[in-house]
């Protein structure tokens, strides 16, 4: 099975910038070994199951939750049995129609 979860989690009560809270959140997300993909708008991950994913986010949230007074989560998954390697296949079928494109 592939999970692949497109989410961004932040606090709202820290200011402009939220960088720095988003960078440990990502570093986290580094460390666990899962194949991602950061954007300007969210990160992307890809799990074999679904619990894996779900635990990402209460870490993420646990990170953020020990000092903010508010935070903002977005979450989209996209579950799919028998496929693994999806982060890069999807857009690897995308390339082969219309060649490169930005990553």
């Amino acid at each position: 099975m592939s999970v692949l979860m497109e989410f961004s989690m932040f606090p709202t009560d820290k200011g402009e910038s939220v960088s720095g809270e988003v960078s440990r959140v990502i570093d986290m997300i580094r460390e666990s070994g899962f194949p991602y993909k950061l954007t300007a708008m969210g990160t992307i991950i890809e799990t074999e199951k679904m619990e894996d994913a779900l635990a990402i986010v209460q870490k993420a949230y646990d990170i953020l939750s020990g000092d903010a007074g508010r935070i903002y989560s977005s979450l989209k998954f996209d579950a799919r049995s028998g496929k693994t390697g999806r982060l890069s296949k999807k857009i690897a079928s995308i390339e082969g129609k219309i060649g490169e494109v930005e990553k």
